[in-house]
């Protein structure tokens, strides 16, 4: 069931739910942390402020998740070719 040969961690591509996640999550987080923020200041702005930053933070969290490269494939060794003048 878990393959210990092929971890999320290290694969560049992951998981889709992991980003829905990381999203998901940003929006809570930084809402709630807005929302309580609107209730101790007695403001009525900053849960819209914390959930748009929650969503950017979460974007950006997927993207530097998701962009990392594939680990560099080792190169051949150049062959000859016995057709090309040097």
């Amino acid at each position: 069931m878990n393959d210990p040969e092929r971890s999320s961690q290290d694969d560049p591509h992951g998981d889709p739910w992991r980003a829905f996640a990381y999203t998901v999550s940003g929006v809570a987080v930084y809402g709630l942390i807005g929302w309580l923020l609107d209730r101790w200041l007695g403001t009525s702005f900053l849960v819209a402020v914390g959930i748009c930053a929650g969503a950017a933070m979460g974007i950006y969290m997927t993207w530097a998740r998701f962009s990392r490269s594939a680990p560099p494939q080792p190169q051949q060794p150049h062959q000859h070719d016995p057709h090309h003048k040097t």
